[in-house]
């Protein structure tokens, strides 16, 4: 009898537990309500009419879905007037902090600003990048009585920056500039702003603004701006004083990139006749290791030897150790190596090298005990040691699993509702904007129920980056969805190449985002340049067409196959070329000696391209994963030598 109670307890706890189980790997499928949605659309469209009884019976329609706020939002702006300030105060209460904010904020400040509304400005001002709202707050500081010495010293931030600032601001300068925080010291940081990265067309106005007789030295600085081969003609610099030093500091800095020997021979020159400081002197040296070294110059090693090991940034010291992999000198690279910072002696990428330098030196069983270390590491490098040792690579894959109720309490969020319902509009700006607002709301628990949330609704790339932003990194199927799937496949089994890649360069380039687009011009999931897709298809491609996701998808897998063909067949090459250009590939691989591949990727000249390299390879890899097997892309990468 007792047995017989016994069993009956273990099969309910163990169908209570399964139950749990399934319940909480069980999905949370969004409902899309269509009909409200067309509702919405529709009311959009009668905003300029937001008195019509048709709006206002679409408007009552509306009280429950999450995107009505957004109608109160745009016919509140589209309305404003001084007699607003009470709904102004009522609505930006409600909504304070969130993207509905901003937008009513910004616009009635612009109105009361224009209006000199300074007591009301000042009461709804909050901080902002915005340069003009800015300048009027402190101008209506000033008027309001604040005292001067508080709210000038704010101002020269303002002053100081590398392009003109709106015209508002002239009246609040002018206080500023009487009040003598206009130095000469002031205006020449500005000059050095314009020039190194800012507007060059202000700095002709800034000189005048220093006394005459510092007129030439900011002529000085605009034609080496224009001009950098002007300091290989020291005549140019005849006081050498304290700030022609610093302008042919600056010029010596851009002349190392476009004319590297003229530049050396201008240092050295220029070393015996002007009183350099130390700080100088290491920017100087810094710039011209790195210029040297991306362009594998003959005099590179010597400008890498110059620094202090222990005071390289990682930039730098990438360079300075892969000086030692180019030369495949293994003894300088342990050596090295063994001088690394604390702070990078524990990087993947250090303790891989260190061992493939310790077996290319005969210490064999040392190297190999560091790779079966690094092997159980899911990244590039331990990929790289799995390989080498002929082991299979382990994922450790860890998946979140969260409880249905979990997940509704999250969506119940009405940052979340709003989120989502953009996201299903098609609104993806507007849904990402909630979604990071929602996110601030969020504890880190809730952030990757969300994030499992979006997964589950095919919002792949807020899943992904939201994975990031937690630090969660164990979840492979979140972080690596097969989005798109059909589609790519299809695409890449029609160009013969290998679909893992096609997802690998797609998750590298756009996490899945399909409206993604780069301040160079790149366009949608696989990233296209328009002109390569005009190439590609013959015909001029416009903006929307590269948006379409079966468009994209198709133009960038007959890319990749193109890259291919001309790469016969290197996928290493071809990836980078997808990246940087064919043209660029062409040239780093002109008069290289043949180099193990692993070194090749290790010395891309192009930070960007050779981490770009790595993370394809590694996503292909998790992409086509086969426990227990030995990745087939990192086995081809070990035998792998690349140069002529």
């Amino acid at each position: 009898m007792v047995m017989c109670i016994v069993k009956k307890i273990y099969w309910l706890l163990f169908s209570l537990g399964y139950a749990v189980s399934v319940l909480a790997n069980q999905p949370l499928q969004l409902k899309v309500d269509k009909a409200q949605q067309q509702l919405f659309i529709k009311a959009e469209k009668l905003l300029s009419k937001t008195d019509s009884a048709e709006y206002q019976r679409l408007y009552n329609q509306l009280h429950y879905y999450p995107l009505q706020p957004y109608l109160d939002q745009r016919a509140l702006i589209k309305n404003l007037q001084l007699s607003s300030a009470p709904r102004v105060a009522e609505f930006l209460d409600k909504h304070r902090g969130t993207p509905l904010d901003w937008p009513v904020r910004k616009a009635w400040l612009k109105l009361l600003a224009k209006k000199n509304k300074a007591k009301l400005f000042l009461e709804f001002y909050k901080p902002t990048n915005n340069a003009e709202l800015n300048c009027k707050n402190f101008l209506f500081q000033l008027q309001s009585g604040m005292p001067k010495s508080v709210v000038l010293k704010q101002v020269t931030k303002l002053w100081l920056v590398g392009k003109s600032q709106n015209k508002v601001c002239d009246p609040l300068f002018e206080h500023w500039q009487k009040a003598g925080y206009r130095t000469n010291d002031v205006v020449w940081r500005r000059i050095a702003l314009s020039a190194d990265g800012g507007k060059h067309t202000l700095i002709p106005y800034l000189t005048n603004l220093l006394p005459a007789e510092q007129h030439y030295l900011g002529k000085l600085w605009h034609r080496v701006r224009k001009d950098p081969s002007l300091v290989s003609k020291l005549k140019h610099f005849p006081n050498k004083s304290v700030r022609e030093t610093e302008i042919l500091t600056y010029g010596l800095k851009r002349l190392i990139w476009r004319y590297p020997d003229t530049a050396l021979k201008s240092y050295n020159k220029a070393l015996q006749t002007f009183n350099f400081t130390q700080a100088q002197q290491i920017e100087i040296d810094k710039k011209f290791a790195l210029a040297l070294a991306a362009k594998n110059h003959i005099k590179a090693r010597h400008w890498l030897d110059k620094l202090a090991i222990n005071s390289l940034d990682k930039n730098m010291l990438q360079w300075r150790l892969t000086q030692a992999l180019k030369d495949k000198n293994w003894q300088r690279l342990m050596s090295e190596l063994k001088q690394l910072p604390v702070k990078y002696k524990d990087e993947l990428q250090w303790k891989y090298w260190y061992a493939r330098a310790l077996i290319a030196t005969d210490s064999k069983q040392r190297g190999h005990y560091l790779m079966e270390q690094l092997a159980h590491e899911r990244h590039y490098y331990g990929f790289l040691a799995a390989s080498n040792l002929r082991t299979p690579v382990n994922l450790q894959n860890k998946p979140l699993s969260f409880s249905l109720s979990d997940k509704r309490r999250v969506i119940s969020y009405p940052a979340a509702k709003r989120a989502f319902e953009f996201y299903a509009l098609g609104r993806f700006v507007n849904a990402r904007s909630e979604w990071n607002f929602l996110l601030t709301q969020l504890s880190k628990k809730e952030q990757l129920i969300a994030a499992k949330v979006a997964n589950e609704n095919k919002w792949f790339d807020r899943s992904i980056f939201t994975l990031a932003s937690v630090g969660y990194l164990d979840d492979i199927d979140l972080r690596f969805p097969k989005a798109f799937k059909d589609e790519i496949n299809s695409y890449a089994n029609d160009q013969q190449i290998n679909p893992a890649w096609a997802f690998a360069i797609t998750r590298r380039e756009s996490s899945f985002m399909s409206d993604a687009h780069s301040s160079a011009g790149a366009k949608g999931l696989m990233q296209l340049m328009p002109n390569t897709a005009k190439n590609l298809t013959k015909r001029k491609i416009n903006r929307n067409y590269l948006l379409n996701t079966d468009n994209n998808i198709a133009l960038g897998t007959q890319y990749l196959k193109e890259l291919l063909d001309k790469n016969n067949g290197n996928q290493v090459l071809a990836t980078a070329a997808y990246n940087a250009g064919p043209y660029r590939v062409r040239q780093w691989l002109k008069g290289i000696d043949i180099m193990p591949a692993d070194i090749w990727i290790e010395t891309i000249p192009f930070k960007e391209t050779r981490n770009y390299v790595k993370s394809v390879l590694a996503y292909q890899e998790i992409y086509q994963h086969q426990p227990g097997q030995i990745s087939q892309v990192f086995d081809q990468i070990v035998n792998m030598s690349i140069g002529d």
